[in-house]
């Protein structure tokens, strides 16, 4: 019996890809500086915590500073300010939540406002959402 030891189609694909990473490699390493793209600080996508107390705006509801100052104050929390509009009430729904974030007061915590499409209503939730200090930073 002829056994043939044959090389299979994963040793060839194995090789092709090691040729095209060291082609790839000497091109970069003879590339000059002005041709690499200039450096963006990365995005980051709006940190989003579990929400400690929440508040619905509507008939009855108390003030929202009343709100705020019957929960623990502390320096990391968010207030996040929610409005949903219908078709058409999108500028109705940008001034019900600039109203709102003007309730919260100076002394407020830092807020932010979120106006998205939905069923229409506005809503505020307290959480830790503040982003973390940075510690470290690049050198260069």
């Amino acid at each position: 019996m002829i056994v043939r030891a044959g090389s299979g189609w994963q040793t060839v694909l194995a090789d092709l890809s090691l040729i095209l990473f060291m082609v790839t490699a000497a091109t970069l390493s003879q590339s000059d500086d002005a041709a690499k793209p200039a450096r963006f600080e990365p995005l980051q996508a709006s940190s989003k915590g579990e929400p400690l107390a929440v508040y619905r705006a509507g008939p009855g509801a108390p003030p929202l500073d009343r709100w705020l100052a019957g929960q623990g104050a502390d320096a990391r929390q968010m207030l996040t300010i929610v409005a949903q509009y219908r078709p058409g009430e999108q500028a109705s729904a940008v001034q019900a939540a600039a109203a709102l974030a003007a309730q919260a007061g100076p002394q407020g915590p830092v807020s932010r406002i979120v106006i998205e499409p939905g069923a229409g209503g506005i809503s505020a939730t307290l959480a830790f959402d503040s982003p973390a200090p940075q510690l470290a930073r690049a050198l260069q």
